[in-house]
């Protein structure tokens, strides 16, 4: 397998970033929709303090992966119609801007309710802003409505990668799994 794309498929390291995103993106939402239901309790601050730490984790990975999708060529389209082609670039760029918009979000709430957040015990990430209540009310609800976005997009995503393997019976799906 080759390490960068080809006319034919993704390489190894697009990838690998696209499966690790997608479990931790998956697995953010998860926790992100468990821990708001608890009651305030130890485990509801540990799920807090770790989904904050793979906040930041999956931000400085998507800039990584922005920069290495710019800095190569993507395999061919094969037989998409027009609507497909203009539908797969916008669902993958509102990826992008949700991979990019939901941790940005969550590192202001985070500020604004005067929390400081560390990256898995390495150091502590700067607030951004001041504590603020209604700055924090105003962007737990932007990153809940982030995350439901996230979430159709997704959903879309998985719907037309099966579309396209089990009813079009085309290679899309396949360049992802090679």
């Amino acid at each position: 397998m080759d390490i960068k794309n080809t006319q034919e498929h993704f390489g190894i390291v697009a990838i690998g970033f696209h499966w690790i995103m997608a479990l931790l993106l998956i697995g953010m939402v998860s926790v992100g929709l468990y821990m708001t239901s608890l009651p305030n309790s130890l485990l509801k601050l540990k799920l807090y303090g770790w989904h904050k730490e793979f906040g930041f984790l999956v931000l400085m990975l998507v800039m990584l992966r922005i920069i290495w999708r710019l800095k190569n060529i993507l395999p061919s389209y094969g037989q998409l119609s027009t609507f497909e082609y203009y539908a797969s670039q916008i669902v993958h760029w509102l990826f992008y801007g949700f991979m990019f918009a939901l941790p940005i979000t969550g590192w202001i709430m985070t500020s604004a309710a005067g929390f400081p957040v560390s990256f898995f015990g390495l150091f502590i990430i700067p607030t951004v802003v001041p504590a603020n209540n209604n700055t924090m009310e105003l962007f737990a609800s932007i990153h809940k409505w982030l995350a439901y976005g996230l979430i159709a997009t997704f959903s879309l995503h998985v719907l037309a990668a099966l579309k396209h393997h089990f009813i079009d019976k085309d290679d899309i799906l396949k360049r992802m799994l090679k």
